[in-house]
């Protein structure tokens, strides 16, 4: 028999080959991965750039659409006011036209004012005369001359309110 020495050189031989054998497989497995992850980071900088594509004519879109809207909502905007102010001078026409309606009707009245109490003036001294039971028709007479001072004012007012319309 042998003193060992062989076995452990047997031994120790294949532990040395297991050895280079789990290196040889590390390495591969490194250059697998090495290259995996080039190809992840061009994959990644070409999904990169066409994302960053995407934005910029995205963005690009937008930025025109909202010129867009900012020059039709300026447009509006300008077309409003007009009207505005198209609309203000005209009741400021129409407010002027009912002052100078007002003032014809106002002395309209005032001259049917003056007729009426004109023609009054001799139905009181003949009413003075009478007794007390005519008095009463008196009052039903005072209310007949203000119905017809009132029918004269309605047609003054009319009148006005054509003008007013023609203008």
């Amino acid at each position: 028999m042998s003193n060992g020495n062989g076995v452990t050189a047997t031994i120790s031989n294949a532990a040395e080959a297991v050895a280079e054998k789990a290196q040889d497989v590390g390495s591969a497995v490194v250059k697998r991965a090495r290259g995996a992850v080039a190809t992840a980071q061009k994959t990644a900088k070409k999904a990169s750039k066409a994302v960053s594509k995407r934005v910029s004519s995205a963005k690009k879109a937008v930025s025109k659409r909202v010129t867009k809207a900012k020059k039709s909502l300026a447009s509006a905007s300008a077309g409003a006011k007009a009207e505005a102010t198209a609309l203000k001078k005209k009741s400021a026409a129409k407010k002027a036209a009912k002052k100078s309606t007002k003032k014809a009707a106002k002395k309209s009245t005032r001259k049917a004012a003056k007729k009426t109490s004109v023609r009054k003036a001799p139905a009181r001294k003949a009413s003075t005369k009478r007794t007390a039971k005519k008095a009463a028709p008196k009052k039903a007479a005072k209310k007949a001359v203000a119905k017809k001072a009132s029918a004269r004012k309605a047609p003054a007012k009319k009148a006005a309110r054509k003008v007013a319309k023609k203008k």
